[in-house]
């Protein structure tokens, strides 16, 4: 069903499926990225949230939606780099990830959402070895759009929650 870049034995390859899929486009400071809109559950424009003491810099709080605790990760700390600065197109996307039988909930903050597209197969790259300004397993592919190339993330892995939770358990054992 997925035309994305797929990991086997060390070598990339890309399917050759050539259906229709969507991704939303969203920016952090200057670069271009895109999510599968299949892991995507709403965006909410950016009201503030709740900061809960001690938690590592990538975590920017807590919001309530619809009655549900929600976790806010900055995206662009996650990639290592400043703080989102709030502004007017700042949001929060809100995306479900797999966690053992369920599915949680969990917040992405980025500087603006800008378009769902619907690409086919064919503009579909694989992840380059090199030349990205994050981690190489954050990276599905690379989506061709017009003359520009946008960063597809790999959604389970850039918020995967069980490094999420050993970062935060190093953070504990270092301030200890």
């Amino acid at each position: 069903m997925t035309s994305l870049p797929i990991q086997a034995t060390g070598k990339t390859r890309v399917q050759t499926e050539s259906s229709t899929q969507q991704f939303l486009t969203l920016t952090l400071g200057e670069e271009l990225f895109a999510l599968p809109i299949e892991h995507i559950r709403e965006i909410i424009e950016f009201g503030g949230l709740t900061r809960i003491p001690l938690m590592p810099e990538f975590l920017r709080g807590v919001i309530n939606l619809r009655g549900a605790v929600v976790p806010v990760i900055d995206l662009a700390v996650r990639f290592g780099r400043e703080h989102t600065a709030i502004a007017r197109r700042t949001c929060v996307v809100i995306v479900e990830v797999e966690q053992g039988d369920g599915l949680q909930l969990l917040g992405i903050m980025v500087d603006a959402v800008n378009e769902v597209l619907a690409v086919d197969g064919q503009q579909l790259e694989a992840r380059p070895a090199f030349g990205a300004h994050i981690r190489a397993d954050f990276i599905s592919g690379i989506l061709r759009q017009n003359e520009q190339f946008i960063i597809v993330l790999n959604i389970p892995q850039v918020l995967s929650l069980d490094e999420l939770a050993e970062l935060v358990g190093a953070l504990d054992q270092v301030a200890s």
